[in-house]
């Protein structure tokens, strides 16, 4: 039994704890906030291995270009003198090319369908229903423009195992009979799956005590004490603390510890947002995206969560209601019956989410200092990636035989 210290308290940082909780180990998880508002709690609680493509790919450079001057866009860099946006940026463009996604494709593939088999395992395992359910994806379209785009993922995807199937409009109305749907066409993906988010993380934290995981939370760590390669004192503005292991599931914040570990490691916090209408009477069926606007929707029980947007604009907590509002205009292009209103500021939940420039997460022990392991970088997929990793985590740390190749994940490779 080792004593191990986790730094990040949300999905990625509870499944690390409750797996290494099960192998026997004592384990801490030491939180800046109280883990009520991450991004474990207002995302869209999409179980996605049809995302199999990353964000750094061909044509994302000229569509980045083109939406960074529109205050509305899915997508958007605020420029800004900064030397690790620079150097994130630098990477990203170096990513964006076709022999990266087809290197990424089976390494997003293979780690998306380990957590969807954790999660299986999860709805048999834990003692309470946290709202999955497998009815596949529906990506939306109404363009010409991005059929031809979706029809090639639908390729893709078929091509690397992952099922895919093009619907007329006729074909995705049917299957959303409960309200209309105006679109062109759509994707389905049928392998994917929801949650309900705050239904998992809030007992899952509840579990986890009961179970002797302790949590330290409003503490911030400020620094490392090093000695020959190993971590000795993790050091918080509550006291220091000692771990024989520690992991780094800190998302959108754990480039800044890393530099205080010596390692450089490309991270950018993708601010979101997301709102959710409750007591919806015709409400949808399936999760789905829409692609023009890069909405993400996803039905919970009665109510309907709409999220969207991926802001790279530093670490910084300010909701820009001009996003808010673009989300909520695409929502009747779509749904021509579903007519929000604009959710007042302290309704709109945002959340930053750890973006690496090629897509992928980084999972893995430090080859520099041997006790440490990060588990960040999954973007907009830590909900989805998240037992997965942690899986994976207990796996390092139990020296078994992991469950995948750790190569495309690891933390040193801009190093």
């Amino acid at each position: 039994m080792k004593n191990i210290g986790i730094v990040g308290g949300g999905i990625v940082g509870l499944s690390c704890a409750y797996y290494l909780n099960k192998s026997g180990h004592q384990v801490t998880i030491i939180d800046q906030g109280d883990l009520r508002d991450g991004c474990s709690w207002g995302n869209a609680g999409m179980i996605v291995p049809s995302h199999i493509i990353p964000l750094a790919a061909p044509g994302m450079i000229v569509k980045g270009i083109r939406w960074m001057f529109n205050s509305s866009s899915p997508f958007y860099i605020r420029p800004r003198l900064n030397a690790s946006l620079v150097k994130w940026g630098y990477q990203f463009y170096k990513s964006s090319t076709q022999e990266h996604v087809d290197r990424a494709i089976p390494a997003l593939k293979e780690i998306s369908l380990l957590s969807k088999a954790m999660y299986l395992q999860w709805v048999n395992e834990l003692p309470f229903d946290f709202g999955y359910h497998e009815r596949g994806l529906l990506m939306l379209y109404q363009t010409e423009e991005t059929e031809k785009e979706e029809l090639e993922t639908a390729r893709l995807a078929n091509a690397h195992g992952v099922d895919a199937h093009v619907l007329s409009a006729a074909e995705v109305q049917r299957m959303e009979p409960d309200m209309v749907v105006k679109v062109r066409g759509g994707l389905y993906f049928p392998g994917d799956a929801h949650i309900t988010p705050q239904q998992l993380v809030n007992p899952l934290i509840s579990l986890l005590k009961t179970k002797g995981v302790r949590f330290q939370l409003q503490t911030k760590v400020k620094d490392f004490g090093l000695e020959k390669n190993i971590l000795r004192t993790t050091k918080t503005d509550r006291g220091d603390f000692s771990f024989e292991e520690l992991i780094i599931a800190s998302g959108a914040w754990s480039g800044w510890l890393s530099a205080k570990l010596g390692l450089s490691l490309p991270l950018q916090a993708g601010k979101g947002y997301s709102f959710t209408l409750q007591n919806v009477q015709r409400n949808s069926k399936i999760p789905s995206i829409f692609l023009e606007s890069r909405v993400a929707v996803t039905p919970m029980g009665n109510s309907l969560r709409f999220g969207g947007t991926l802001e790279i604009t530093g670490i910084n907590h300010h909701i820009s209601m001009n996003k808010v509002k673009a989300i909520v205009d695409s929502i009747p292009a779509y749904y021509p019956e579903v007519n929000p209103v604009m959710p007042p500021k302290e309704e709109v939940w945002h959340g930053l989410r750890p973006c690496s420039p090629d897509g992928l997460p980084y999972i893995g022990r430090l080859k520099k200092i041997k006790n440490v392991i990060l588990a960040t970088g999954h973007s907009m997929m830590g909900m989805s990636l998240g037992p997965g990793t942690g899986k994976l985590v207990s796996e390092i740390i139990n020296e078994e035989k992991v469950s995948l190749p750790l190569g495309p994940y690891d933390p040193e490779r801009f190093d």
